[in-house]
């Protein structure tokens, strides 16, 4: 069956149906007196009813002479199983031929761009040779930093616990070569940091007065604090866990986020930044820069 003539028919039968719509408008509101014309109501009604049965009859010739140019179909039509559609008795399952023939509309545009685009590239050969002068030469192994020796990772962790003074570093292995920190921060709160080699992976943050068990850090990874300040804290801290990560200097993403950690000392004493308030919604100044290590409120940070 050829495309042309019945994409014609199915325009034809679509201008017919409009100009029908129009008419049967036409019939039931009658005549707009707009108050400018000048011949009476009855002649203009006829002459505007004469006028689209007119179109109506050109339209339906010109749809009976598409309809007789257009050829049978040479067999049945198999639906496969599209025909079983039919037989289903629930109502949101009954309209789904439409959908179906909207897919297969969509698959047919798929497959006639695809195989437009095997035409174009397979004129545009491009020849591409990934042969490296170099690649003889002995590749150097690039160190892991999940598999840094634990006396590297204990030299690290001592020398950041001298930097801070009235910081406490525990260090535990509960899970075999990999850290859990135990870190006090005077009499302000304590941290429970864990390691994946050298890189941090999570952070807790409670108060200083909540029980913490160090033979079981792990269980308490999953236990949050019960002060809402020490959540909020714990979310800022592993943002800048995230932050201060670096895979070509692990050390220095540690020391950076330790020193982070260490401005806390004064979190119940210091101001914001920007408001100068100690206090907003009864809560202290929770958020500190990444680079200066300023004081905000989370709702003043800038």
């Amino acid at each position: 069956m050829e495309l042309n003539p019945m994409q014609v028919a199915l325009n034809t039968v679509r201008t017919l149906r409009l100009e029908l719509m129009q008419l049967i408008i036409e019939i039931g509101e009658g005549v707009k007196d707009d108050g400018s014309q000048t011949e009476s109501k009855d002649n203009r009604y006829m002459y505007s009813m004469n006028e689209m049965v007119g179109k109506l009859g050109l339209h339906m010739r010109d749809l009976e002479q598409v309809v007789g140019s257009l050829s049978s179909p040479p067999g049945a039509m198999l639906l496969y199983n599209t025909s079983f559609l039919t037989q289903e008795s629930t109502s949101d399952r009954q309209a789904l031929y439409t959908p179906l023939v909207s897919s297969h509309k969509w698959l047919d545009k798929v497959h006639k761009f695809s195989s437009n685009a095997v035409q174009i590239l397979s004129q545009n050969s491009l020849k591409k040779s990934y042969y490296n002068s170099s690649s003889n030469k002995k590749k150097r192994q690039q160190s892991s930093l999940h598999n840094i020796s634990p006396q590297a990772v204990d030299v690290l962790l001592t020398n950041i616990d001298r930097m801070f003074p009235e910081m406490s570093i525990t260090i535990t292995r509960p899970c075999a070569s990999n850290v859990v920190l135990l870190v006090g921060l005077s009499r302000v709160l304590q941290a429970i940091i864990s390691f994946k080699g050298v890189m941090i992976e999570w952070v807790i943050v409670k108060g200083f007065n909540e029980p913490i068990n160090p033979n079981s850090l792990q269980q308490e990874l999953w236990q949050e604090s019960r002060y809402y300040v020490f959540r909020k804290i714990t979310d800022h801290a592993n943002a800048a866990m995230l932050h201060f990560s670096s895979p070509t200097l692990p050390d220095l993403s540690v020391r950076s986020f330790m020193t982070w950690l260490n401005s806390y000392l004064i979190l119940f004493n210091s101001v914001c930044k920007s408001c100068g308030n100690r206090l907003l919604n009864a809560y202290p100044p929770t958020w500190r820069d990444l680079r200066s290590l300023d004081t905000y409120h989370y709702e003043c940070k800038p």
